[in-house]
């Protein structure tokens, strides 16, 4: 009898568009030819919506004018091109690369009129952070040096567990109406995660077990003072944090789409699930330490039918932006076009809690 996993194979083999046969090739069964590659190459070329990043793509490599956003910017356009599994050496991908490495972070398509935003002073923010991020997302952090802020996505899950919480790291201000965070201090944040989530290097089992641990001690509702609390950073002014955690709280059950991973009541809509989230943290192999993960990872895979298909209640977010991406289908038109995407989704989230156990 197929288990599970094996009929969502399946049915995306049979009916997914070519990035997602080649993910499934080259990521869960290892059995990717040279000849796939190359056809699956050709067929992802041709799709509209990369043939719209590569015309908008500027002489020095830069995509778009702007950095962070959809598609037609830099942080969009890079983020897309990987995850529809482009070869590395791909042109357009290559040469948006290229751009990271060689211009200069004062640079004024970096959006912060040639300001530079240190992300080891104001955490949960920083151009750099969202650059290296992106990197990180294409697979060329073997190429490009990403190494110190690898090191700080670690540094700021630990800092969870250092503290007792986050008021302690933090300063009222506006008459104690608001809180932001103090300066040289660190925090995790959705760039973090997105950075250990797309690299392997920092992977031992103590580093794993530290970021379960903060993950678990961040999802805890026992002080309701806490819960959903989101400091802002401190630029010359108060300013959201580019997704930051909770102080208490983590979810990835959401009622609409925020850039932190909370819960927050919207319209009276019911709680779904942000596979993003959800995938990145079985990417960074803690579910197996989180009983509270492990059970959604289940929850959703007790929804694939017999014919591979999961049927998971899930955050729909079918444009790219800088807080949410996942759709690798041309449209969701067709019913199972929509199912492809979802169901892809259910299997890199098992897929990815299971190898670690």
């Amino acid at each position: 009898m197929k288990s599970k996993k094996q009929k969502m194979i399946d049915f995306l083999l049979r009916n997914a568009n070519p990035s997602i046969k080649r993910r499934i090739k080259s990521e869960i069964l290892h059995n990717l030819t040279a000849d796939d590659a190359a056809l699956y190459q050709e067929q992802i070329m041709q799709e509209e919506m990369i043939q719209r990043i590569i015309a908008c793509q500027q002489e020095n490599g830069w995509i778009g004018k702007s950095l962070h956003g959809g598609l037609d910017t830099q942080e969009g356009g890079t983020k897309y091109l990987a995850e529809k599994a482009l070869d590395k050496e791909t042109p357009v991908l290559k040469r948006a690369m290229d751009a990271f490495a060689s211009i200069p972070l004062d640079d004024w398509c970096y959006d912060t009129r040639g300001k530079i935003i240190d992300e080891y002073k104001v955490t949960g923010h920083g151009h750099n952070l969202i650059r290296c991020a992106c990197i990180a997302r294409a697979g060329y952090d073997d190429v490009i040096d990403i190494s110190p802020q690898i090191r700080l996505s670690i540094d700021c899950f630990k800092r969870v567990l250092e503290v007792d919480s986050v008021l302690d790291i933090t300063h009222p201000i506006r008459g104690g109406k608001q809180l932001v965070f103090n300066d040289y201090e660190k925090w995790p944040c959705r760039y973090h995660l997105d950075i250990l989530a797309h690299t392997s290097s920092w992977r031992n089992e103590q580093n794993i077990k530290m970021v379960a641990d903060a993950v678990t001690k961040l999802m805890k509702t026992d002080r309701p003072e806490l819960v959903n609390l989101l400091p802002s950073s401190w630029v010359g002014y108060a300013l959201g944090p580019l997704g930051a955690f909770p102080a208490q709280g983590l979810t990835v059950k959401v009622t609409g789409l925020q850039p932190s991973p909370v819960s927050i009541p919207y319209r009276g809509r019911p709680e779904v699930y942000q596979m993003e989230y959800i995938e990145w943290f079985s990417r960074c192999g803690i579910v197996k330490h989180i009983p509270a993960l492990r059970e959604v990872v289940d929850d959703i895979i007790s929804t694939v039918d017999d014919e591979g298909i999961c049927h998971a209640p899930i955050l729909e977010t079918k444009d790219w932006g800088p807080y949410c991406g996942f759709r690798l289908e041309t449209d969701w038109k067709s019913k199972t076009r929509k199912a492809c995407d979802i169901t892809f989704r259910a299997l890199l989230i098992q897929h990815y809690a299971d190898e670690g156990v």
